[in-house]
């Protein structure tokens, strides 16, 4: 079951797409987006949440740029995507995010914590949404805006998992490197590096960036994770 609810901030509101288990009630995970918009991969991820048990929700992060743009995952568009990012407001972007995550928590199918998953661009925002908010739990997946952010990690006290590919074009592995020195030692963190994957292997949706394999393995492992910290009863 999907619907659309609106998120009203101080200038403006964005669409929050929500989408509930078969069940009709479970944990919550605010998922976020990455830089083709909330389209077919982002209902893909939340079916596979959703089959798990959890009542997921993804905004509009570029309604500040163009509301409820999203755009196919290939070539054509990823300039396009690009663009958005660029003009993506990191000030107020956070801020949105956050009274996602607000909204999220009074959502009446909403019972017990609320995680956050993100992907690509997403990544970087599930990330600095942890520093700055109380979650249950984050995953992020490749975030390039992460290892030039690591200064907000002190300010993360959920359970915290990351994802890279080790053979990432837009993230270099000595970046990734700086986040694995980051995360070691700190108590429910971990991360893990697929060495086999390039950027955005998880995106069943994107032939160009697909991998399969790599993509198994990082799905298996933030089941795991989100088993132990965000348990579905």
């Amino acid at each position: 079951m999907t619907r659309i609810e609106n998120v009203t901030v101080a200038d403006g509101e964005f669409a929050l797409h929500v989408w509930t288990p078969e069940s009709g009630t479970g944990p919550g995970i605010l998922l976020v987006q990455e830089i083709f918009g909330v389209g077919d991969y982002m209902e893909a991820v939340a079916g596979d949440l959703t089959r798990l048990g959890y009542v997921v929700a993804a905004p509009d992060m570029f309604w500040r740029i163009q509301p409820n743009w999203a755009v196919k995952h290939d070539e054509r568009a990823l300039p396009e995507g690009v663009a958005k990012v660029s003009a993506f407001d990191w000030e107020k972007g956070p801020a949105d995010l956050e009274a996602a995550l607000l909204h999220v928590r009074g959502l009446p199918e909403v019972e017990g914590r609320v995680g956050v998953l993100g992907f690509c661009f997403g990544g970087t925002l599930a990330f600095l949404l942890a520093a700055r908010a109380e979650v249950d739990a984050m995953v992020s997946f490749y975030g390039a805006g992460v290892p030039g952010a690591l200064g907000a990690i002190d300010g993360i006290s959920a359970p915290a998992q990351f994802h890279f590919g080790g053979s990432d074009p837009y993230i270099s592995r000595e970046d990734v490197a700086a986040v694995e020195r980051a995360v070691k030692g700190r108590d429910r963190t971990e991360i893990h590096v697929q060495e086999d994957g390039g950027h955005a292997f998880h995106n069943r949706k994107a032939p160009m960036f697909y991998q399969p394999e790599p993509a198994e393995r990082a799905w298996r492992l933030t089941e795991e994770f989100l088993a132990r910290y965000l348990p579905v009863s």
